[in-house]
C-alpha cells in the first residue's frame, strides 16, 4: 500500500478516505474486494484504528463500500464501462419512502438581528437595483461557502442569483435551448414536470431505482439534458449511489450533453462529511449546480442560485446577461451577512447534529 498522512494537513481520516476513494474509483480496488484491515491501516499511516474507522464509515456513507460482519469492509462502487443494469440496480421501481421536510426553522432571532444590522450598514443601499446576476457580496461568499463546503471551485462570474429553483429552470432552458430534450427522474418533484412542460421544451420521464436512474433507462433516452436530484430525489427520498453518480458523469461525456444538479437538502445530510457533488467530481465542465434557500432558513425567501460550467459563461452573457436579477438587494445583502458570519453554517451544522442523535436513538 502507499497511503501517507500529512499530520500538518486537514484531518487524518479525510486523508485517508480520499485516497481511498481515488484507488476504488481508479480500479486500483475493484468492485467486490476487500479493503485492508483497519489494524493494518492504521499502522502504515500511524494514525488509529479509530481513524481509520471513521474514513470507511465516509466511504460506506456514500456508497463506496459496506461493512460486512466479522468479515471487513468491501467495495461496491461499480465503474461499468457501458451502462447496463446490474441485477441490483435494476430492482423493483415500486418501493420507496415518500419523504417530508420538517425541519427546525432558522433562529428568528438570528435573521431579525442580521436583517437590522444590514438596515444599518447599509442604509439606503438596500434600495438599489441588484446588479443582473445578483450582488457581489452574496455571490463572493457563496463562492467561499463553495469551495469550503461542498468542493466547488469556481469563478465569481459562474455564479447567478434567482428567486428560486422554478425561475432558475427556465434560465436554463433559455441557456442551453428548447431543442433540446431534457431527461427527469420518475417520480420527481411535480414543478420539474410543469416548468418543462409550460416551457413547451420536450422531456422524458426516467425510471428510478433504489440507486438512482435506471441504467437502462439512462442509457436509451434520447435526452441530451439530465436533470437530477442526486442527494435526496423528492418525494422518493433515493440517494444516487456513488457507483450511479459516476455513471451519470460517464453518459454526459458523449456528445454535448450536460447535467442539471439540483442540489436539494444536501446541506442536511447526515454524514460527518458533505456529499459530493456531480460538478466537483465531474471534469467535463458540462455540470450546472442549483440550490435555493428554502429549506435551510425559510420558504418565504424565494432565492437560489446556480453555478453554470465555465464554457457557458460566455452564452450566458450573450443570451441571457440583459435580465435583471429577481432578488431585492435587500434580501441578498442579509443572506451574504448571515453566511459570512458563520450563522447559516451553525444552524445546518445544528440541525445535522440533531438528525444524527435521533437516528442513533
Amino acid at each position: 500500500m502507499k497511503y501517507k498522512v500529512d499530520k500538518n494537513q486537514r484531518p487524518a481520516y479525510l486523508q485517508i478516505y480520499r485516497q481511498i476513494k481515488e484507488d476504488i474509483v481508479n480500479g486500483i480496488f475493484s468492485f467486490g474486494e476487500k479493503l485492508p484491515s483497519k489494524r493494518l491501516l492504521a499502522d502504515e499511516t500511524e494514525t488509529s484504528t479509530v481513524t481509520v474507522e471513521h474514513a470507511y464509515m465516509l466511504l460506506c456513507d456514500e456508497g463506496y463500500v459496506e461493512a460486512r460482519e466479522r468479515s471487513g469492509f468491501f467495495v461496491i462502487f461499480r465503474k461499468n464501462d457501458g451502462f447496463a443494469a446490474s441485477v441490483e440496480t435494476r430492482a423493483t421501481h415500486a418501493r420507496f419512502t415518500h419523504i417530508g421536510h420538517a425541519y427546525p426553522d432558522f433562529p428568528f432571532s438570528v435573521l431579525s438581528k442580521t436583517m437590522r444590522a444590514v438596515l444599518t450598514d447599509y442604509e439606503e443601499i438596500v434600495l438599489e437595483r441588484s446588479p443582473n446576476m445578483g450582488r457581489t457580496e452574496l455571490r463572493e461568499v457563496l463562492k467561499h461557502y463553495l469551495a469550503r463546503n461542498r468542493g466547488m471551485t469556481v469563478e465569481l462570474e459562474q455564479i447567478v442569483i434567482g428567486s428560486g429553483a422554478e425561475y432558475l429552470y427556465g434560465l436554463i432552458i433559455g441557456l442551453l435551448g428548447r431543442g433540446r430534450i431534457y431527461g427527469i427522474e420518475s417520480p420527481s418533484y411535480k414543478k420539474i414536470e410543469q416548468v418543462y412542460r409550460a416551457q413547451e421544451v420536450e422531456y422524458e420521464a426516467l425510471s428510478l431505482t433504489q440507486e438512482g436512474i435506471d441504467s437502462e433507462a439512462l442509457f436509451s433516452t434520447r435526452a441530451n439534458v439530465l436533470h437530477t436530484t442526486p442527494y435526496r430525489s423528492y418525494p422518493t427520498g433515493v440517494t444516487a449511489s456513488a457507483s450511479k453518480r459516476h455513471e451519470y458523469i460517464r453518459w454526459s461525456g458523449v456528445g454535448e450533453r450536460f447535467i442539471i444538479e439540483d442540489d436539494f437538502e444536501s446541506e442536511f445530510s447526515v454524514s460527518t462529511k458533505p456529499e459530493d457533488t456531480l460538478f466537483s467530481l465531474s471534469p467535463l465542465d458540462n455540470v450546472i449546480y442549483l440550490n435555493t434557500f428554502s429549506k435551510t432558513i425559510s420558504p418565504a425567501l424565494r432565492v437560489g442560485y446556480m453555478v453554470i460550467p465555465r464554457q457557458l459563461v460566455p452564452v450566458f452573457t450573450e443570451k441571457l446577461g440583459f435580465y435583471s436579477c429577481t432578488v431585492p438587494t435587500f434580501e441578498q445583502l442579509v443572506l451574504a451577512r448571515l453566511i459570512e458570519s458563520g450563522n447559516f453554517e451553525r444552524h445546518i451544522n445544528r440541525v445535522r447534529r440533531n438528525k444524527r442523535k435521533e437516528l442513533s436513538k
